[in-house]
């Protein structure tokens, strides 16, 4: 009998890694074995894995030596950073250095690291339109994953980018549709009449589990990624269908979601006048039928809505 590749996910009990490690789990041909890295393996959430039989380890990515010993005798790795459980550039590009380094001492034959555009490329610093943050980046939690791509490039790792996007669980949080003042059932958004690609974070990890097996053939490219390219006008209107009540589209501008002011509030704002200001660049490289071939289950977001009806009950 062959014996399993192993893969080891970082951010196993969160919602990217979550996604890999259940397709892993219920792959019905039991293809991979699962290395579960998190910081509390006793936790609830490791234990449910590790009752399935995933492998669960402790490590700590601020520690490469603990993230080598974590990777020892796997065949892959799938790397994600937590950019928003602290909110600085610095200490998540020192952690991809150190997963980059730590693959490396392991002999990886396959990395995922799960990226984001370098919006510098077409906003430039010297553009005023939005605001410089940290004095070099337009999007920190773009910018700073685009550079730490660098890394596994340069300890010469077999990588492959996965490009990521919003998350259609957005649209249950912070963008979630409210009642307006009018009584209306809104959805505010700073996209004007652009495209948002946006994919379910269950997709993410699918998606990766289609990149583990197609192999390191892939090893070297960029996948960019989405569940569907819609406008504010066609979101709302799949709330509408779902819910089964008119929802407006009513746009917002992004300094509207810069007056926020809670951390984080300017990367974001800089993230939506990208989305917007770059459609076809962003939204130009994310084709969800190509998706499609690594992950057959791939939701649209009317699927993902109809799944998710309880999250939007009471509105």
């Amino acid at each position: 009998m062959t014996e399993k590749k192993t893969i080891v996910v970082v951010g196993a009990t969160g919602q990217q890694g979550g996604g890999l490690a259940r397709a892993i789990l219920d792959d019905p041909a039991g293809r991979f074995a699962l290395r579960a890295i998190t910081r509390r393996p006793g936790s609830d959430a490791a234990q449910a894995l590790a009752a399935r039989g995933a492998e669960v380890v402790a490590a700590d990515l601020d520690d490469e030596e603990s993230l080598a010993k974590a990777l020892q005798g796997a065949y892959g790795a799938y790397f994600v950073s937590a950019f928003w459980e602290y909110n600085d550039v610095e200490r998540e590009q020192k952690q991809a250095r150190a997963m980059a380094a730590a693959a490396k001492t392991a002999g990886l034959r396959h990395v995922i690291w799960s990226t984001l555009p370098d919006t510098r490329l077409h906003l430039r610093l010297d553009d005023d339109r939005v605001p410089t943050l940290n004095e070099r980046y337009k999007v920190p939690h773009f910018d700073g994953k685009a550079e730490a791509d660098a890394f596994f490039v340069d300890a010469g790792v077999p990588t492959t980018f996965l490009s990521t996007t919003f998350y259609f669980e957005s649209f249950a949080d912070f963008f979630r549709p409210v009642r307006d003042d009018d009584g209306v059932l809104a959805l505010h958004l700073p996209m004007g009449d652009r495209k948002l690609p946006a994919i379910a974070a269950e997709d993410i990890g699918r998606t990766a589990f289609g990149v583990f097996e197609r192999g390191p053939e892939l090893a070297g490219r960029t996948i960019s990624i989405s569940g569907e390219n819609l406008t504010g006008e066609q979101y709302a209107a799949a709330f509408a269908k779902e819910l089964g009540e008119d929802v407006a589209y009513r746009p917002i501008s992004v300094e509207a979601v810069r007056a926020q002011g809670f951390p984080g509030a300017d990367d974001l704002a800089n993230m939506f006048f990208y989305y917007a200001e770059y459609e076809s660049v962003f939204a130009g490289a994310r084709d969800p039928e190509v998706v499609r071939e690594l992950n057959p289950r791939l939701q649209d977001f009317g699927t993902w809505l109809a799944a998710h009806h309880d999250a939007f009950k009471g509105l």
